[in-house]
This record gives structure tokens, sequence and C-alpha cells, in this order.
């Protein structure tokens, strides 16, 4: 029997050939080290083929393992959840009767598949089977459609034109009425750059870098005038593509007008946000306790976050930034009795789990005419042309003895009269005697815009078998990601700061309104809204 010769082994750590791996790692620099040498044949590896040429086994396979073929297992898939499609669709009509209310919140919401509740909006907008059944469309049931005429001759096609054009001019004769456009097709003369105060791009995208970088916005209303000084733009966007930011209605200058009518009001807003009164000032404010309250609330509902942000937007100079003043208790934020002094935003820090933005006032384009913007408080006065054009919309809003106690004027036939004599009076008068009405009427607009002159718009009367001040303020209560004791007691803390603020004792200043008018006289207000 032949004895096999075993193969010699170089160990003397001394390469022979530049392909050897006897060798060290890294000792010789100008030489290969060990690890190269590897990596170098094993580029040259080759399967083991068959004489048909087919793949027997790889050069690197294990021999302890020849087939690499996984064999699958349904216990890869054990920690997955699986839904109905019903159970689906019963939860996604749950959660949007529960979101329609604004005093509901989700909570934690990365534990909810948002992407399977939420339809993306180019499927929601494509409903190809409600329109034709599968089977008619493909198969062997196929019907061939026939194509959907206008109009079967050019008569019934000139009828169904005339038909559609009375029609338009029918559902656009009001818009157009109040545009301005005449039967004669003339257009009024454009308006001047100044009427569109804070509808510029620059002053769009300080607004949307607030909304983005806010968890709660806190929309800032003149309580003389809630209705006009609302964006509802603003709110539908909060709805439809925000919905996990939270907003708050805020009535600013609440001591300019009766308490009834500030109780009113919050009765009113209430039903659709939470609404409070607020009062600004540094040194004797209202409502600083509620809204901080609130918000200390609305940081406990964010507990996963490190802070919170609250921005504060709304119409120009209706003091979004003397609300920051107040609640820091010192002048951070410059203010200014006209509008656009804040030029764009700033945070400031209240707390260490809160922080506030100021905004720039925003204005949504709308219907409003240039008295409307000029008695809303867009524009400066200072920067009209003709003011006194404007002074015969507030004497029709304003009272007549609220006039005669402000400005000691008995009896004025028309606008021009009550300038004249409010010029005889206050010594404003040109050369020759003449009056300087336009000295005249920036003053009253100016008495107007800083609440000299007490205006306010009377609330709604809410239906009588309606009592509730509140809807309810409870979450989503099957869920188990939104059951939480900390988040359930912030709700309700919320609602009742609300509720309890409408029962408290609001602040009027002095000698605006007679005992008559603070008290409530019914035939100031409005019939009741229908339910």
């Amino acid at each position: 029997m032949v004895m096999k010769k075993e193969r010699k082994v170089n160990v003397s750590g001394k390469p022979k050939h530049s392909l050897d791996v006897n060798r060290g790692n890294g000792d010789n620099k100008e030489g290969r080290s060990a690890a190269t040498v590897r990596r170098l044949k094993m580029y040259n590896t080759r399967p083991k083929r068959d004489r048909k040429g087919k793949i027997l086994k790889h050069d690197l396979q294990s021999k302890e393992l020849p087939s690499t073929r996984i064999q699958p297992d349904r216990r890869w898939f054990g920690n997955t959840r699986v839904v109905n499609q019903k159970e689906l669709e019963f939860f996604r009509e749950e959660l949007q009767s529960r979101m329609s209310s604004s005093y509901n919140v989700i909570l934690k919401e990365k534990k909810l598949p948002m992407s399977l509740l939420n339809d993306h909006q180019k499927q929601a907008r494509v409903h190809l089977l409600d329109t034709e059944p599968f089977e008619d469309a493909f198969g062997p049931k196929i019907k061939r459609k026939r194509p959907k005429l206008m109009a079967v001759d050019y008569e019934s096609l000139v009828k169904k034109a005339d038909g559609s054009q009375d029609a338009f001019e029918q559902k656009h004769a009001g818009s157009a009425h109040t545009e301005g456009s005449e039967g004669d097709g003339l257009r009024d003369l454009v308006r001047h750059t100044m009427f569109e105060k804070g509808q510029s791009k620059r002053i769009w995208g300080e607004l949307y870098k607030v909304i983005d970088s806010s968890d709660v916005i806190v929309q800032v209303l003149d309580a003389r005038d809630p209705q006009g000084t609302r964006c509802y733009h603003l709110e539908k966007h909060l709805k439809e593509h925000c919905k996990h930011k939270h907003m708050i209605l805020l009535l600013n200058k609440c001591d300019l007008i009766p308490a009834w009518a500030t109780k009113g009001w919050l009765r009113v807003l209430s039903k659709e946000f939470p609404t409070l009164a607020f009062h600004a000032s540094i040194n004797k404010s209202f409502g600083k306790g509620s809204l901080l309250s609130v918000l200390r609330q609305f940081a406990r509902l964010r507990s996963d976050k490190q802070a919170i942000s609250v921005g504060f937007v709304g119409y120009p100079n209706v003091g979004k930034s003397s609300v920051i003043n107040t609640l820091r208790t010192k002048n951070v934020c410059k203010v200014a009795p006209i509008p656009g002094e804040t030029k764009v935003w700033q945070y400031i820090t209240l707390t260490k789990r809160i922080f506030l933005i100021d905004c720039p006032g925003v204005v949504y384009q709308n219907s409003d005419s240039e008295t409307d913007v000029v008695l809303k408080g867009v524009v400066r006065v200072t920067n009209l042309q003709d003011a006194s054009e404007h002074i015969g919309e507030v004497l029709k809003r304003v009272k007549k003895e609220h006039l005669e106690r402000a400005y000691k004027i008995k009896d004025w036939d028309d606008d021009n009269d009550f300038l004249v004599q409010l010029c005889k009076l206050t010594g404003k008068l040109l050369k020759g005697g003449e009056p300087d009405l336009m000295t005249v009427a920036k003053m009253v607009l100016h008495d107007w815009q800083r609440g000299r002159i007490p205006f306010f718009v009377p609330p709604p009367r809410l239906p009588e078998g309606d009592s509730s001040n509140e809807p309810c303020t409870s979450g989503l209560g099957k869920d188990p990601a939104v059951d939480d004791n900390k988040a359930s007691a912030a709700i309700k803390a919320i609602a009742n700061v609300i509720s309890s603020q409408q029962t408290m004792n609001v602040p009027v200043q002095k000698d605006l309104f007679s005992e008559k008018e603070l008290e409530g006289d019914n035939s100031e207000q409005p019939e009741p809204l229908d339910s």
C-alpha cells in the first residue's frame, strides 16, 4: 500500500511567492498583507460545475447548509395587526364624527395608522365602480357605450347654450353687484395698494411659518366685531390639513364692550372653538390666568414633546403683541396703536415648556369695501388721501348719544355738517377760516380705532332650548391609545376654565356706556338664531 505524501505547509512566516498567505498583516509596508492576498484569491474563485455546465456548488458556499433556500414560516408575521375592511370603514366614520368637534383631541397619534384612516386625495376623487360596474367595462359581457352628445341637432344646441347663459347670469348677479360692476359693463377704479395691506406673499409666508412651527394656534379677535375679524380661510385650512393642531379664539379688548355682550359672544363662539375673553394690560389684565392654565393643559396633552409652541395670529391691530406682553408681564414685543407694527415673526420664551410666537397681521382677501377695511383697523389713518369719505359709516354705526358725549355736538345734518361743527369746536381751521376737514376726519378715525368712541356688534341670541354653554369635551374613549388619565384630566380642566370664565365679572372702561347699556337692553339684541 502506497503512503500518501502530506502536502507541505509553509509555517516559517516568510512568503515564498506573491500569493502566499503565510505573511503578517501590515508588517511589511512595501509588500502585500495577508488580507490583500486573500482578497485577490477570492476574485479568482469559480463555482464547481458538472460536464453539462450546471453549477453543483459555489466555492464560498457552506458545507453544512447545501441548500440556500429559507423555509417560510408564519411566525415571521406574528406581531402584525390585521383589520377587516368593514371594521376599518367603521373606525374611519367614528373618527371623522369625533374629530368634527374642536374640543376632541387625538392622543398618541404615532400609535394609530393615520395613513389608513385618512384616504389620499387622489384616491378619494376616483370612484370608477360607482360610475360603471367592472363587468360592463371588461370581460365577455362588455358593453359598448354610445357617445353622450350635448344636443342632437344645431337648434337644440343653441337652446341649451342660451339656457346655460341665463343660469350663469342669475348665479353671478349677486356677486357682480357687490363688486360694483354696473349693467353697462363698466368697473370701478382699481383700489389703492394701501387697502391691500396684510395680503402680500411675504405676510402670508410669515403666517404659514408660524402655523408650521406651532402646536397650539391662538386666533386673536377684536371683541367689538368678532365675526368681522375672523379668518375663516385659516380655520378651514387647519381643519383640512392640520388636524393635529389646536385652535383657541381669544376675544381681546373686552373692556370696550358691555359684560353681557362679552359673555354672549363667549357662548356663541364656544360652540365652534374654545373661546376666552381677554384684556391686554401689563398691570391690570383680565383673562391672563385662564389663558395660562389652558396653555399648561395643552402642554400636558403634548407630553411626548419637550416643549410646545403657541402661535398668535389674527387681523392687524387686534392686539397680538399686547397679549404676549401681558403674559410675560413686560414689554418683549414692540407694540403701537397702529396696524403693521409687527413686521416678522419672533419667538418668545414663556416657560421651559411653552414658547410663544408673534405673527404679523394677516388679512384674507374678501369683499370688504374700502370703508370696512379702514374701520377694521387694517389701514393706517395717516396714509389716507381722503379720510372724510369714511366718516358717514362711522356716524351710522355709532349711536348719536355717544357722539354727543364724545365731541359735545348736539345735532347735525350729515357727515359734512358734523365735521364742520367739529372743526369750529376744536379750532382746526385753514387760512380764511375754512374748516380743515381732513385733519378732523383723521381725528375721528383715530378715536374709532383706539376705542374712544363706543361701538360693538351685539351677539346673536341662542335658541331657547339650547341651554348648554359648550359642547362635550370628551375624547375618543374607545381607542386604547387615547385612554389616559392625565389627558382626560387635562381636557376636563380646559372645559372647566372656559365655562368658569363665562361667570366672571368682566371689566369695562368707565364713562363709555350708560347704566342701561351695561345692564343689557333687550331691544339692542337681535332675534335668536335658527338651530
